[in-house]
């Protein structure tokens, strides 16, 4: 007895199949994107290794619903981002999923047309083809890793990604972050407990081996070598914020402790 729960299966594409549709490193989105992307995930990288003094900053809107507003932010936000270059690192918020605590729009991947219809597929296509445009733009984006197939369809376009609060003790999201190819910053729980977020770090630095899906879409036995560009990020908690002096330095100290480098992001 089984899928006594489940209503229906819907074919998903595979993700080798969307890159093809809206490339990134080939075709109309060429060099452009593939040098905006690279670019800032070396430059984020040297910032958590102590090697640049600037800071991260990732700025845009909570989540992503309408693509030409996006767009628009985007321009408004290439300017800023050229004329503050030397002390910041600017990326843009382009969260395309939104984790729930309890019920409703989940973003615009999972149902793009805000329906209730569920095109995933569209959502895929959407966000994919809006990431190509705007690191095309010249601007780098970011991005919340809330499930562990989407990344598969838009990870060479990442420069920056989150763990958020309700996933970061997840050991899914956890092997995941230990295999991407961009920094990754952990939030603390909702609880505002930070050291879940320090043991993130610890164990996305290590070699993890686990299910996942290949670009050609079959379920495989990943194996990843760690990422040891992770960090803290201070999102507040159900109590209050946490991004005063004090918790931003307990913060650092129990990262020390933990022989990790004392990245501190404030949400």
């Amino acid at each position: 007895m089984e899928d006594l729960r489940v209503t229906g299966y819907n074919a998903l594409l595979n993700p080798i199949y969307l890159q093809e549709e809206f490339p990134a490193q080939c075709g109309a989105y060429s060099e452009k994107t593939k040098d905006t992307v690279g670019k800032a995930r070396q430059e984020a990288a040297a910032i958590l290794r102590g090697e640049d003094d600037r800071l991260i900053v990732i700025v845009g809107p909570c989540s992503i619903h309408d693509v030409d507003a996006a767009k628009e932010y985007c321009n408004k936000l290439l300017p800023v981002k050229e004329r503050l270059g030397g002390e910041l690192l600017i990326v843009m918020r382009s969260y395309f999923e939104k984790p729930r605590t309890t019920v409703g729009w989940k973003g615009l991947i999972n149902d793009p047309d805000i329906n209730n219809g569920y095109n995933i597929n569209k959502g895929l296509r959407v966000a994919r083809k809006l990431l190509c445009e705007l690191t095309d733009s010249g601007m780098p984006v970011a991005v919340e890793l809330l499930d562990t197939i989407s990344p598969q369809y838009l990870a060479d376009l990442i420069s920056w990604g989150a763990i958020g609060a309700r996933t970061t003790e997840s050991q899914l999201h956890r092997e995941l972050a230990s295999g991407v190819s961009f920094p990754v910053g952990f939030k603390n729980g909702t609880d505002g407990n930070v050291k879940i977020a320090i043991d993130a770090i610890g164990s996305a630095a290590a070699p993890h081996h686990f299910l996942g899906v290949t670009k050609s879409g079959m379920v495989s036995i990943t194996h990843t070598s760690g990422n040891p560009d992770t960090h803290v990020i201070l999102r507040g908690a159900n109590s209050g914020p946490n991004y005063d002096a004090e918790h931003v330095a307990k913060a650092k100290e129990n990262l020390e402790k933990a022989k990790l480098r004392p990245n501190v992001m404030i949400d």
